[in-house]
């Protein structure tokens, strides 16, 4: 158990030796005189040797106050770096945040993240793991992460929130040679005799949904040829000739030279990502991630 009242005395006792004297070493440290000299008496009590010499001009160090004083302000150094630390994590400005993160979040959304939060709490350590979509809620509720980047939006929880950090809308992936690349936009029914390489809805029912609903619209439900995990994939599939993909335009700084990306004629707007977190299993290092994205610091976020 830590001797809070042993750290204390040796504080005062550092300073009564740093000032040479009683009375400058009370002010320095804020207090009377009385009390400073009856600390020092019980600390050189404790201690069984006599540390100071006392005479009319001041104090000197004895031989054992000499001794101990070089240990003494190590220790106190180091006492003072403790206390700054609970303080730095208490206040959430240390310590770890664990971000579970889909794939196009890791591209996008993260690297300007991270690197402001390392500019803004450089004691700060992130770990990093990819989820998909669906993961977020159970990992947050277990308290497996801290935060998620997910494709989530409306009521997810009775302790779960979120923030949605980027809106985009839907753009059509085509292959490099397809014949709808010649249009600056596409309107969805000129889709509906197409093959899609779909984002999968066990991995993210949300935007599953929201796709399947757009092509409905449309006037037909779309034929998919491949499922995949992540918005990556869907392009990587279109590169290699195997159908189409409806995917966030934003992505279109992902794609190889394989494939063209064309805006829809039609607007169907979507959450590319969201920020959820859990009340449940309150980080306060959440807070800073809150409050520089609410600035908007990052640019991307």
């Amino acid at each position: 158990m830590v001797n809070f009242r042993l750290l204390r005395h040796l504080w005062l006792f550092q300073a009564v030796a740093e000032e040479r004297h009683f009375g400058r070493a009370a002010q320095r440290l804020g207090m009377s005189q009385p009390p400073l000299t009856e600390q020092i008496k019980a600390l050189e009590q404790s201690l069984g040797a006599a540390l100071f010499v006392r005479d009319r001009r001041g104090v000197r160090l004895t031989a054992a106050g000499a001794a101990i004083l070089p240990a003494v302000g190590k220790f106190v150094e180091q006492a003072g770096r403790l206390e700054l630390a609970v303080r730095e994590a208490v206040a959430g400005r240390t310590g770890t945040l664990t971000i579970g993160a889909i794939n196009a979040a890791l591209v996008e959304d993260i690297p300007p993240l991270v690197a402001a939060l390392r500019t803004a709490h450089p004691g700060l350590t992130v770990a990093i793991t990819e989820i998909d979509s669906v993961e977020a809620v159970p990992a947050l509720e277990a308290g497996d992460i801290d935060l998620a980047f997910a494709r989530l939006e409306g009521v997810l929880g009775p302790t779960i929130q979120s923030r949605p950090v980027a809106q985009d809308r839907l753009a059509v992936v085509l292959p490099k040679e397809h014949r709808l690349t010649a249009m600056a936009e596409v309107p969805l029914t000129l889709l509906a005799q197409e093959d899609f390489a779909m984002f999968a809805r066990r991995s993210s029912p949300v935007y599953f949904d929201r796709v399947l609903a757009a092509c409905r619209a449309g006037g037909f439900s779309p034929r998919i040829l491949h499922e995949v995990r992540s918005v990556t994939s869907q392009i990587a599939f279109v590169g290699c000739g195997q159908g189409i993909a409806l995917v966030p335009s934003r992505a279109e700084k992902l794609a190889p030279s394989s494939v063209v990306f064309r805006p829809l004629e039609e607007r169907v707007e979507i959450v590319a990502t969201a920020l959820v977190w859990s009340t449940a299993h309150h980080n306060p290092l959440i807070d800073a991630v809150l409050e520089l994205i609410g600035r908007d610091i990052t640019g991307s976020l």
